[in-house]
């Protein structure tokens, strides 16, 4: 295929943008390469083969060829839907599928702001998602009746929510419920599926992101109950730590398997004891991509001049050590805050703080992945690393899907319905009938309403 000369920015310009949601600031520059590494063609469902074969017959990457493709199949798309279409993305993608998401009129936030769309935006009657699993099906939880909600890929999960899947927690959520009764509540963090927030809705408790789990944490604090937090450990413990709760009244209980195996009933009495006094119990999964993150180097770049900010799913003793701490969107903003010739180093994500480098020098400001110190200093060199599962989205997915949703023939896989669950490695789908389906829905929406009701109360 040849390339014809593109533009580089969105033609689209009738899309209501919600004053939560912002452009990103990324760019698509000419002669960049658009995408990361392209996938093997058997890591796509059948009916995304051809529109695959197409993108890796194309003779390079670059926004002069990639976009005129995507415009054949996408123009056509967003036509037919008009207004009632609503692409979303998270921080985390690639910068390149962010902006390509933008380009095409749809929106990037954190996860709690998209959680809100469907719910913000009746008139909107399709949403594809172009992220992990977890964040589509809370998009799902609380949808209206006639929205429907799409993701890109199936198989794009999230390695913390894997530690911590209802069949892990399960047990030993029963075991609590037995020995605790009414006393226990169960606050789950937004990475969890709906089956976990649902068991939040049953016993009174809350759905928290990163950017409120303070918020929700105090309010749970306050409710004089026994507190379970799923996942992640470290969250948990950096949130218990900000509104009060000793660390020696919470108690680590292994994540996944680990878990899922070990039972109250084999404790010895000092364990009880130990259970029995703690305020907070925390389920042990964790972030990959932020256990990369040390005290050694917040405390390298900061003696360098440099601004230590972290993300709070970081070990306590780099939140600690920081500068300050927060969520994606907190972490954005300090870029867009920050003036010309500040300096950050950044602890998250790997393609969330390579965006945020590109926007800070647009901007005269340094932006630096916490990770990277150099090897002579003690280091690793570069090892600051990205979501991988995050990154199984790309430009074959977003055209396949929105082309088949155009023509009335898209996966049923894709579409995405409170309590399912998918194998990232198949991307088969386990789908509950519609009553249970619903008794789900309801338990989760519950807590993910009263996370809003607190959140918004308490801005």
């Amino acid at each position: 295929m040849t390339a014809t000369p593109v533009a580089i920015t969105s033609k689209r310009h009738n899309v209501d943008v919600d004053r939560s949601m912002r452009s990103s600031g990324i760019t698509l520059s000419p002669g960049m390469n658009i995408c990361q590494t392209d996938l093997p063609l058997d890591w796509y469902q059948e009916e995304f083969k051809p529109y695959v074969e197409e993108y890796l017959a194309l003779p390079d990457r670059k926004p002069e060829t990639v976009l005129p493709w995507m415009d054949r199949y996408l123009v056509p798309a967003l036509a037919h839907f008009g207004d009632r279409i609503m692409l979303l993305a998270h921080y985390y993608m690639g910068g390149e599928i962010v902006k390509l998401v933008e380009r095409y009129g749809g929106r990037i936030a954190d996860s709690y702001e998209l959680a809100k769309q469907a719910r913000n935006n009746p008139d909107k009657k399709v949403f594809v998602e172009s992220a992990v699993h977890f964040m589509a099906e809370t998009i799902a939880l609380l949808k209206h009746d006639d929205q429907e909600v799409w993701i890109t890929n199936p198989k794009s999960g999230c390695t913390m929510e894997a530690l911590a899947k209802e069949d892990m927690v399960g047990p030993f959520f029963d075991e609590l419920v037995a020995r605790y009764g009414e006393r226990l509540m169960v606050v789950c963090y937004m990475n969890t599926s709906g089956r976990l927030k649902a068991l939040a809705g049953r016993t009174g408790g809350a759905v928290c992101t990163s950017s409120n789990a303070g918020v929700i944490m105090r309010w749970a604090k306050s409710q004089d109950k026994k507190i379970l937090f799923v996942p992640d450990e470290h969250l948990g413990r950096n949130s218990g730590k900000k509104v009060g709760i000793p660390l020696d009244k919470m108690l680590l209980w292994p994540g996944g398997w680990d878990g899922a195996n070990k039972s109250v009933a084999t404790l010895t009495s000092g364990e009880l004891r130990r259970l029995d006094d703690a305020e907070l119990i925390l389920w042990g999964s964790y972030c990959g991509v932020h256990m990369v993150f040390s005290p050694e180097q917040v405390a390298y770049w900061k003696s360098h001049g440099y601004r230590a900010l972290v993300h709070p799913e970081c070990r306590m003793e780099v939140v600690d050590a920081a500068d300050g701490a927060g969520s994606t969107n907190y972490l954005w903003q300090a870029v867009l805050d920050a003036k010309p010739g500040d300096r950050l180093a950044i602890g998250t994500e790997g393609h969330f703080v390579r965006n945020a480098r590109a926007v800070g020098a647009a901007r005269g400001v340094e932006v630096v992945n916490l990770a990277d110190v150099p090897a002579n200093a003690g280091g690793s060199g570069s090892i600051g690393c990205g979501c991988a599962t995050m990154s199984r989205n790309d430009p074959p997915h977003l055209v396949a899907i929105l082309d088949l949703l155009r023509q009335g023939k898209a996966p049923e896989l894709n579409r995405v319905l409170p309590g399912d669950v998918v194998d990232e490695a198949s991307g088969a789908r386990e789908r509950l009938d519609a009553a249970a389906r619903a008794e789900i829905a309801a338990d989760a929406r519950k807590a993910l309403q009263r996370m809003i009701e607190l959140t918004e109360a308490a801005r």
